[in-house]
């Protein structure tokens, strides 16, 4: 009886212990799940809030906006294309490593130009720009390098798979047509064969030629007896002797 409620208590024991570890697993998957949507959310507001600076703005404020734009739209859409590349390619984590390590220069980026926004002086951030604009350049070339080559290798390999698959098409539609091919040619009589050398030919059948006489019968085998001599018929005369 002891042994049967140690048992129950340690079953007990462990369903608790599942039971926390479910919950804890599904409140941190929720967590990141609100984590990622707000981050979504607030990275959403701040393109937005980019985009009417760019716009409403004119100057070196309104062109430190456009950078930032340019450059969060450029690193995000490279990040997107590789990191789902990856999953299928393993050939891009290569690229994946590289992104990252230019990712470090393209928030080192953000950052600034975020900072200079608040900069009162128009003078100093005049003076900036032409370095600022360049760096940014440098980084979403580099970025869309990344990401076009990643969508280049994506379709290769897609027209391949393509290319391969109309080819079983086409033959599985060709054997499924197979009554449309040439028909086989009906087989011609074999020819006699020739008797061997030394072979008795009289025992090969003979074809007579056309328009030649045809031969004598063969003699009986009993010859004939001799013919009756009558009184009119004239007796043959001697022939001479000289």
């Amino acid at each position: 009886m002891e042994a049967v409620v140690a048992v129950f208590a340690v079953l007990f024991v462990l369903c608790l212990v599942l039971g926390a570890y479910a919950t804890v697993k599904a409140v941190g998957a929720a967590k990141r799940g609100v984590d990622r949507t707000i981050s979504q959310a607030r990275r959403a507001v701040e393109d937005q809030t980019l985009r009417a600076k760019s716009l409403g703005r004119s100057g070196p404020a309104g062109e430190l906006a456009e950078l930032r734009l340019t450059l969060r739209t450029s690193m995000r859409a490279t990040q997107d294309a590789l990191y789902a590349g990856a999953a299928e390619d393993d050939s891009l984590k290569e690229s994946v490593a590289l992104f990252e390590r230019l990712s470090a220069y393209g928030h080192q980026l953000d950052a600034e130009l975020k900072r200079l926004e608040g900069e009162p002086n128009r003078a100093t951030l005049a003076e900036r720009l032409p370095g600022l604009r360049e760096r940014t350049l440098r980084i979403t070339d580099s970025a869309d390098s990344l990401r076009w080559a990643a969508h280049d290798r994506a379709r290769r390999f897609a027209e391949d798979d393509l290319d391969m698959l109309s080819a079983q098409i086409d033959v599985e539609a060709g054997a499924l047509r197979h009554w449309t091919g040439p028909e086989p040619a009906a087989a011609s009589e074999p020819w006699p064969e020739t008797p061997a050398d030394g072979q008795d030919r009289r025992s090969a059948p003979q074809t007579p030629r056309p328009g030649s006489a045809p031969e004598a019968a063969p003699p009986a085998i009993t010859p004939p007896g001799r013919r009756p001599v009558h009184s009119w018929q004239k007796k043959p005369r001697p022939e001479s002797t000289t």
